[in-house]
């Protein structure tokens, strides 16, 4: 409907002013209409009149073709529809955008936990996948971890200690079911080791050479690489675990830093001189040449740093994926890191650079804004937050209480907006009453048991509406704005907000409508259809499931 306006005004441009505009529509205050444009002002320049007789000239157009215009202010049009025009809308077409998104986000490594930030990350992550792929844009996801580094080697160190030795067939000893813990218990204790006294440190400072060395021979028979990779496949099948109880939609890649470095290296030393620079034996970009700040790419020992494998994981990606735009999900933290990194791929390969962005986000806080509370203990396995949720839940059974708490989780991570910290309040994201996941998942609910008792309905024509029927018909159509809004400003804040308004104004207009048994049930029985039609459009865009009863 938007852009049929916009059209529309378009072509009046043309026909009174003989002058080629693409008119922004804006949503005003309900008082003021359904839409507002500012293009009178737009066109004072060029046509040479002032903007209010402009804006006077495309109203009188608007109106002669039958839609309602008033001028404002200094020349601002706010246009009101026909009330048919609004009704017919009601079940809105989503524009197909195209192209190949390659997303990266949740980003777990190897040998370690996944925490609370993995989750908020991988939720985010997921919903914003969701939202390119209802637009109609492919898109693919994408894991990347680290399994070779200095942390990798703390945690072979661990492994060791707890084998006796290079002892792969004593790996046989850990139970299925503890293999994660296990995992996280040894990574612990080979940190701790590493910290206690520089013998340790210089040997765990060496394992991890021998990790590197494993890869670039292909070693998969030595007992060292048999611990190392049985333990590596241990982590990917707990992160998959973890991905499926979350009802997340499946990552396309797991990518290690082990796959990328080799490349990450090779686009370094291709480009010494050009881009890259030696100093005091290792390879640097400076400040001078990314205009930001000196990084150390490989180290004086020839060991790639983070920077180069993530120059690696760019190249691969776009190898694999041939994408149009590559989006990386960080914390708050990386966003400088990030910056030379893409500083130096726009070095090296300007058009592949220019595909690159990054979001950042915040921490999650809980409760009164510390970062464990009381109810959640000492909380940081990011498994424990459902589980304590789902624990919190009063449901009839255990599949609906994982499901009203997995939207709970959800719903209080994505209708925050992304960069700022999230506080966490397990009785607020559990709550079926106020801006919830519950709330909202018990309007669906409610709006799928009006629609099981409603009768089959023909085409109807629509010429009047009353004020709560325009007022849900309206916001239906706004669905594809709300859309739109998340996948331009990777905000699914936006949608959260679409979809709580949705429901709060529909039930303003099912407390005073009778919907069915009513004169104008004809009418009423579309409206609901489509806004269940569409929150649960939404809901599932957001990744958020829905039980058959709450």
């Amino acid at each position: 409907m938007r852009d049929k306006i916009s059209q529309q005004i378009a072509d009046i441009c043309q026909e009174l002013f003989s002058v080629t505009i693409q008119p922004v529509l804006s949503r005003p205050d309900e008082q003021f209409g359904d839409f507002a444009t500012n293009v009178a002002m737009q066109l004072a320049k060029p046509v040479g009149q002032n903007p209010r007789d402009i804006a006077n000239a495309i109203a009188e157009k608007l109106t002669e073709q039958q839609i309602a215009a008033q001028v404002a202010g200094p020349g601002f049009i706010n246009i009101t529809l026909p009330d048919a025009v609004v009704y017919a809308a009601i079940n809105p077409e989503v524009g197909v955008r195209g192209g190949k998104l390659t997303l990266e986000y949740s980003c777990p490594n190897p040998f370690k936990q996944l925490h609370v930030g993995h989750l908020y990350q991988t939720i985010l992550g997921d919903a914003l996948a969701r939202v390119h792929e209802r637009l109609g844009t492919k898109v693919s996801r994408v894991t990347y971890g680290g399994d070779v580094g200095l942390h990798v080697a703390r945690s072979m160190f661990g492994i060791l200690q707890e084998l006796g030795g290079e002892n792969p067939e004593n790996l046989a000893n850990v139970p299925v079911e503890e293999r994660a813990n296990w995992l996280a218990k040894v990574y612990v204790a080979g940190t701790q080791a590493y910290e206690q006294d520089e013998a340790t440190k210089q040997a765990i400072t060496e394992l991890n050479q021998r990790i590197y060395k494993l890869h670039d021979d292909n070693d998969t028979d030595s007992p060292f690489a048999q611990i190392y990779w049985q333990a590596r496949e241990w982590s990917y099948d707990y992160f998959r675990s973890f991905y499926q109880d979350l009802a997340v939609k499946p990552f396309d890649r797991f990518i290690g830093e082990s796959d990328t470095y080799k490349t990450g290296l090779a686009l370094v030393r291709s480009h010494m001189g050009d881009v890259f620079e030696e100093s005091e034996g290792a390879v640097i970009l400076s400040k001078e040449k990314s205009g930001l700040h000196t990084r150390v790419f490989i180290t004086s020992l020839g060991l790639p740093m983070y920077e180069t494998k993530d120059l690696g994981v760019i190249s691969l990606e776009h190898q694999l994926f041939d994408y149009d735009q590559r989006i990386i999900m960080t914390g708050n933290e990386q966003k400088e890191y990030m910056k030379v990194v893409f500083a130096a791929m726009k070095l090296i390969d300007p058009e592949l650079g220019a595909k690159q962005s990054s979001l950042t986000h915040g921490l999650v806080k809980f409760g009164d804004g510390q970062k464990m509370s009381s109810r959640l203990g000492n909380v940081t396995r990011a498994i424990d937050v459902l589980i304590v949720a789902q624990s919190a839940v009063n449901a009839a059974d255990e599949q609906t209480a994982w499901q009203i708490a997995n939207g709970a989780v959800k719903y209080t991570f994505l209708k925050n907006s992304i960069g700022g910290d999230i506080s966490f309040d397990l009785e607020q994201s559990i709550s079926t009453e106020g801006n919830s996941g519950p709330y909202l998942q018990y309007a669906l609910v409610r709006a799928r048991s009006i629609m099981r008792d409603a009768p089959r309905v023909d085409q109807v024509d629509v010429t009047e509406l009353n004020a709560e029927e325009r007022r849900l018909a309206a916001w239906l159509s706004r669905y594809p704005e709300a859309l739109e809004a998340c996948a331009n400003n990777s905000s699914l804040h936006e949608l959260c907000a679409y979809l709580y308004e949705l429901s709060q104004i529909f039930n303003r207009f099912y407390e005073s409508n009778r919907v069915i048994d009513d004169p104008r049930s004809a009418i009423r029985i579309p409206l609901v259809s489509s806004y269940e039609k569409i929150l649960s459009d939404g809901l599932t865009t957001l990744g958020i499931p829905t039980p058959e009863k709450m």
